[in-house]
């Protein structure tokens, strides 16, 4: 008769904890605390350089310009002359304004509070003065002295109101990044990708050891740009990283679905420097399977293309279209892409949908 099993006693316990302690040691994920990310960027205040913002600054001068000199001409021939030198002196100002803070966003957001203030209204003085010595120049300046100073008083208060007006809109879209964040990393954590990646790697270390061990390296990959904390959206990743990460999670993909899965990659290396918001192009692939491979038995195509087009550079995802998708993900997916290229590009950047019978296209256009 078998003896019965007896529990370890406690010399036996205390003498086994080192080495079980000493193992666990050995096999843990290393985990570092990431300092957190400030949702207010400071670059953001000073970040003038895109045309969508430009536009509105030159909208708003121009009809603060055409309503005051409204109110002081009594004719349509001396408004109108007032107009045309007054619009040159003011988009000169104005334009040399943001050029000279777009160059200097960097050094303007570690300056001290006051500084931040100051140096921007001083160089909106001294941009004002540039406009009208440029009237002067092309001798159709009717200002004296004394209204030049007052013009580049104007200057100044412009550029402080600007400012002002930089400091709301950047406090404004701390929220919608916040909530782009959120989104962006509950719509990363997808329970069953890990469990079926996780079976798959284990049905995979018996026959392959090596492929068991590149599915888990890409898997890793995967969560640990998901759950990092990337910071600010205005600087963006370089597009080859997105599409590192894309080619590692349709890697895995491939393993699931072998034959029925069919990529094609159109990857154009002169766009590889542009930067984009981190895990822009994933989340579009990862939708391209899930809705136009996995409901079907046949299985479907997937493409992936980037190309240089002039000043933009193109990514499109094409899958064909399955059974009828059980879920609203390419909404949410592209509803959080969108938000976070705003943040990044303003109006600058553009997404097209293309929905067919047969195939689903997503379309983004960027800035170089």
């Amino acid at each position: 008769m078998a003896d019965r099993a007896h529990p370890p006693t406690r010399a036996q316990q205390s003498q086994a904890a080192p080495s079980t302690q000493a193992a666990w040691e050995d096999t843990r994920l290393e985990t570092r605390p990431m300092p957190p990310t400030p949702l207010i960027d400071p670059r953001r205040r000073f970040d003038v350089c895109h045309v969508g913002l430009v536009l509105r600054a030159v909208l708003g001068v121009q009809l603060v310009q055409a309503l005051g000199l409204a109110m002081a001409h009594e004719t349509l021939v001396g408004w109108a002359w007032a107009m045309g030198t007054g619009t040159v002196a003011s988009m000169t100002a104005l334009l040399s304004w943001l050029l000279i803070v777009c160059g200097l966003k960097h050094l303007l957001a570690r300056l001290p509070q006051f500084a931040q203030w100051g140096l921007p209204i001083a160089l909106g003085a001294a941009c004002a003065h540039l406009g009208t010595g440029l009237l002067v120049l092309l001798g159709v300046d009717l200002l004296t002295p004394l209204q030049r100073v007052g013009a580049a008083g104007f200057g100044a208060l412009g550029a402080g109101l600007l400012l002002f007006w930089l400091m709301l809109r950047e406090r404004a879209q701390a929220p919608a990044e916040a909530l782009a964040r959120l989104v962006e990393l509950q719509s990363r954590i997808r329970p069953h990708f890990l469990f079926n990646t996780l079976n798959t790697a284990i049905a995979l270390v018996r026959v392959d050891p090596s492929r068991a061990e590149e599915v888990l390296e890409d898997l890793a990959e995967l969560f640990r740009v998901a759950l990092a904390d990337t910071g600010p959206r205005t600087e963006g990743v370089p597009l080859s990283q997105e599409v590192d990460l894309a080619r590692r999670y349709l890697a895995i993909e491939q393993l699931r679905f072998g034959e029925r899965l069919r990529i094609d990659w159109q990857i154009d290396p002169h766009g590889n420097d542009v930067r984009v918001p981190p895990l822009l192009l994933q989340p579009l692939v990862e939708n391209a399977v899930r809705h136009g491979v996995e409901p079907n038995d046949r299985g479907g195509d997937v493409s992936i293309l980037t190309r240089v087009r002039g000043s933009e550079v193109e990514i499109r995802v094409v899958n064909t279209v399955g059974a009828p998708a059980r879920t609203r993900g390419h909404g949410l997916a592209l509803k959080n892409v969108k938000q976070r290229l705003r943040l990044m590009h303003d109006v600058a950047a553009r997404i097209e949908v293309a929905p067919s019978p047969t195939r689903f296209m997503v379309r983004i256009l960027l800035p170089r």
